[in-house]
């Protein structure tokens, strides 16, 4: 038998599905995480390390109740990235993050639409009042899309790392 999380929600966008990771989503982290697109989250990663990472995505679900969604298109079940709330132990705030797994999946929007339902997600269902995201100042594209977002940089927000550029995000109209 194989583990999996029980009651995640699932969130549906136009083009996309919104869900807990699973099993079937390590290689595809694993090769994400082990080449040099994982540059701006501590990458490239050695295997055991990509591995943790992974345990540590799904184990924020089964301690918190929340992590970061898997997000796939409708009717395809492959992994295209990650995005959603995100609050190790050791962050100083709650944060909405992302990841696009594949450059052929850079610049068609996907990360716009996952993260926008990620973040209403959690002001929603999850009762944030606030959220970060800790950006690297040279990732100009997670740059261009906190602010895509409505985010705008918060230079006095304390961060996880000292060069980290950190962008607020506000509760969206009607948010609870």
């Amino acid at each position: 038998m194989t583990a999996r999380l029980a009651d995640t929600p699932v969130l549906e966008t136009r083009n996309l599905v919104l869900r807990a990771p699973k099993p079937g989503d390590w290689p595809h982290w694993r090769d994400f995480a082990l080449s040099p697109r994982a540059c701006f989250i501590g990458g490239p990663y050695e295997l055991g390390t990509a591995w943790r990472g992974f345990a540590h995505i799904v184990g924020m679900w089964a301690i918190l109740g929340y992590g970061s969604f898997v997000f796939t298109r409708r009717g395809d079940d492959a992994p295209l990235g990650m995005t959603g709330p995100w609050y190790p132990a050791d962050w100083p705030e709650r944060e909405i993050g992302w990841t696009i797994w594949g450059a052929a999946d850079e610049g068609k929007g996907l990360a716009f639409e996952a993260a926008s339902a990620a973040r209403d997600h959690a002001f929603g269902a999850l009762g944030w009042t606030t959220a970060v995201s800790c950006i690297d100042p040279d990732n100009a594209r997670s740059i261009a899309l906190a602010e895509r977002l409505g985010a705008r940089r918060d230079p006095d927000a304390p961060r996880p790392h000292p060069e980290d550029l950190v962008y607020r995000h506000s509760a969206p109209v009607g948010a609870a």
